[in-house]
């Protein structure tokens, strides 16, 4: 059994320094459920289709990334004791630097415009240049136990995942920009590997690693768990970037999905067994780690059994394994953390601004439980919608699309309440300060 991680909340980034890079967030995942449901429908569910590609790019960047970065600014600080110094100036960019990119990506995409692509190559090397930069040096000036545990590694190591991430993609815009010339295949494929399972798989495992034990009460993870996460799963990416015989590659990439199948699972069981199992996140969870599990099946079906198959169901699998890792393995997890983790950087705020005697409202009284009880709900019936999508494209396109549109902005509207509750108890300890005085 780990040990209990030691947080130390009073170097904790300011407020804006966090909100900044979560709060627009939820919005460009309403973007992203809108575009799916008023986009053109032609090639789904292909999942090189156009409007799959800029989809899938506006959740990725425009959602995904600035939460996950936002995270690390705060875990940097009171996980490892480390502040990441040039996050305050970096935070306002994070937001808004992403959703241009995206939205440059989609308009290659969507209108094969070079342009598109060539915007979205330059501002990703400069915001996301600096985010590794910065992610890096307060990675090397971190002093670790002679134990690490998973969370802290992660942390130790977090940057080199997103500059892979960040520069194949980089490669890639800029092959589709002509400004070179790749196999687009080859990069493609550790592209995506690197941006499912070595950036989102590895960072949700790793702050859920620390988080999920804190909030849903469930059985730390044990020292096996620690001993070889996140590595086990980076080292076997670095070896893809080899070039390496076909049926090296073939056994690589299931050993790899077979890992991630037993940490899925694992993860499930413990799911299972957690004391708070009311909590309205908690089914969120369960469908993530559900959902990792499902596409590493599909995948080692896909990649052993494609012969097999019929012609209909083989060109599903695709689709299905984007939906349940991005959906189910990162929008789901990436919501519950926000229901929980804004309420309480809001309450920790607060109680470290309100005067000795003076009462602060708790988390449950900041965000109620019912509210993210429904948000929770929606965002799983978006989910099952989407897996339906293959099904009958043109309907499930708009019910899961928009039906994804809604969870985000009921989630979105949830956590701007949220701030205004904080501003509104800081209002009232200021004015008790001012009648102090």
């Amino acid at each position: 059994m780990s040990a209990p991680q030691i947080l130390n909340y009073e170097l904790a980034p300011s407020p804006a320094t966090i909100f900044g890079c979560l709060l627009p967030a939820p919005w460009l995942g309403v973007a992203a459920g809108l575009l799916l449901a008023f986009g053109s429908a032609s090639g789904l569910p292909d999942r090189y289709s156009p409007l799959v590609l800029a989809v899938t790019h506006v959740l990725v960047l425009g959602m995904l990334a600035p939460i996950m970065v936002g995270a690390l600014f705060q875990l940097f600080p009171v996980v490892a004791g480390q502040v990441v110094r040039p996050a305050k100036w970096i935070a306002p960019f994070v937001a808004l630097g992403s959703a241009l990119i995206a939205t440059g990506l989609s308009v290659g995409f969507l209108a094969g415009n070079q342009v598109g692509f060539a915007v979205a190559a330059w501002l990703a090397v400069i915001l996301y240049g600096a985010i590794v930069l910065a992610l890096a040096h307060a990675a090397w000036h971190m002093v670790l136990p002679s134990n690490p545990d998973t969370t802290l590694k992660t942390l130790r190591w977090i940057a080199l995942a997103l500059f892979m991430v960040i520069g194949l993609g980089v490669v890639l815009a800029g092959a589709f920009s002509a400004w070179w010339q790749i196999d687009i295949a080859y990069v493609l494929r550790l592209h995506v590997a690197w941006g499912l399972v070595g950036w989102i798989a590895c960072l949700v495992l790793g702050v859920a690693s620390t988080v999920v034990p804190m909030f849903w009460q469930i059985k730390r993870p044990s020292l096996n768990w620690h001993r070889c996460l996140p590595w086990g799963i980076w080292l076997g990416l670095l070896m893809l970037s080899f070039p390496l015989a076909d049926s090296l590659i073939r056994l690589l990439i299931t050993a790899l999905a077979f890992f991630v199948c037993v940490l899925a699972t694992s993860s499930f069981h413990s799911l299972l067994m957690a004391k708070r199992r009311f909590d309205p996140a908690w089914s969120l969870w369960l469908v993530g780690a559900l959902s990792w599990a499902s596409a590493s099946i599909l995948f080692l079906i896909y990649t052993h059994f494609a012969p097999y198959l019929p012609p209909h169901l083989l060109g599903f699998l695709p689709w299905w394994m984007g939906v349940l890792c991005l959906v189910g393995g990162a929008v789901m997890p990436v919501n519950a953390m926000l229901g929980k983790i804004i309420p309480f950087l809001i309450f920790l705020h607060l109680r470290r601004q309100t005067p000795m005697g003076q009462r602060v409202p708790s988390m449950q009284v900041i965000l109620p439980p019912v509210r993210l009880r429904w948000q929770a709900r929606s965002l799983i019936f978006s989910w099952m919608s989407l897996l339906l999508l293959p099904a009958a494209p043109l309907t499930f396109k708009y019910v899961g699309g928009l039906a994804f549109a809604l969870s985000q902005a009921v989630l979105a509207i949830l956590l701007l309440m949220s701030l205004l509750r904080y501003r509104l108890e800081l209002s009232k300890v200021l004015f008790v300060r001012t009648s102090a005085d």
